[in-house]
């Protein structure tokens, strides 16, 4: 039975990725209505938000250290909450900031922590071959280190998924792979993708267990959860872990959502994580002002970073040619170039 302090920490890290992703909802929306350009407002590009998936990753992070390795998807701030990414920095990264995590360089999508050993990437199931990377490291440096790679059900059917199963499996790596089935890839329903409704079956084919959570549960994600991290570390080899959550909102911001069933996003709203957490702890005697109190610390400390983000400096144009593999020469770019370019005529 998980202790009720073990319980409040996870509450804590679940009411504080909510809270930021719903700020951020509001910061990304300011001057791209009512035309919606992408470019305008304080967070440029697109931004993907993960509300309704908090259980899987504070389920799971909180069995972490700071030298185990997680990495994410494209949807990933409240892995990073959970992993202990400094939120100022990583707020400063998204607004494209500076004193961001990248120089705000990186964007939302590009998130990089090594003081925590995190890192996220836009490219579906990419994180799977570098967590691969870091678990092989461990092994060779004869560490108890592990490494966590998040993914969704939609990423389960890339090669770079099997492959890094398959490698983690032979080399009998501290691996483990964990599924957030949210049952949407984009716009497209998992049935109509995968052949498994069940992606932690997947394991079968490459000899380790897979375990799947049915429910957006935190403790029973958790308790699951343990159990794989702690086999990784005795050097028992990869687990497979698929989590059931929930999309709260659109793929992405400003997605009209027209391919998804309104019963569909009324059942995702239904099943709330932080709900199911909150009568736990309830009917385990914690009163309703300790709850409230954790969601105001955890309000104000958003509140803290997005505030902090909006006032540190953009990047100077000039600034993109540093952090580069290769710098332009000398005066490239300033002197005019010594030919003309021809007139280019197209036939009517």
């Amino acid at each position: 039975m998980l202790s009720q302090d073990t319980m409040l920490d996870l509450y804590a890290d679940m009411v504080t990725a909510r809270y930021y992703e719903e700020r951020l909802q509001e910061e990304y929306l300011e001057g791209k209505q009512p035309a919606f350009d992408i470019s305008a407002g304080p967070i440029p590009g697109e931004l993907h938000l993960a509300a309704g998936q908090e259980a899987a990753a504070v389920g799971v992070c909180h069995h972490l250290r700071p030298d185990d390795t997680v990495t994410a998807p494209h949807r990933p701030h409240h892995v990073a909450i959970a992993k202990g990414v400094d939120l100022k920095r990583m707020t400063a990264e998204i607004f494209g900031r500076t004193t961001g995590l990248s120089s705000g360089k990186g964007g939302h999508m590009h998130l990089f922590d090594p003081d925590v050993k995190f890192a996220c990437s836009g490219i579906i199931a990419e994180g799977c071959p570098p967590a691969v990377g870091a678990a092989l490291a461990a092994k060779k440096r004869n560490t108890d280190s592990v490494a966590v790679a998040f993914l969704g059900e939609g990423a389960i059917d890339q090669g770079a998924f099997f492959e890094s199963l398959n490698f983690a499996s032979v080399h009998n790596l501290p691996a483990v792979f964990v599924i957030e089935d949210n049952d949407w890839a984009i716009s497209m329903p998992k049935e109509r993708v995968t052949d498994v409704e069940d992606g932690s079956e997947r394991a079968a084919g490459f000899d380790m267990p897979g375990v799947r959570v049915d429910h957006d549960d935190a403790l029973a994600v958790y308790e699951a959860a343990g159990d794989a991290i702690h086999r990784a570390r005795d050097r028992n080899g990869p687990t497979l872990l698929e989590v059931q959550v929930h999309r709260r909102m659109g793929h992405f911001m400003w997605d009209p959502q027209t391919y998804r069933p309104e019963e569909d996003e009324e059942a995702a709203l239904a099943r709330d994580s932080i709900e199911r957490l909150t009568s736990r702890l309830l009917s385990h005697g914690v009163d309703e002002d300790t709850l409230s109190e954790l969601r105001s610390q955890a309000e104000k400390r958003v509140d803290d970073a997005i505030a902090w983000a909006k006032e540190q400096p953009h990047p100077a144009p000039e600034d993109a040619y540093e952090d580069v593999f290769v710098n332009p020469p000398s005066g490239v770019t300033t002197e005019e170039p010594d030919f003309e370019l021809a007139e280019v005529t197209t036939d009517e």
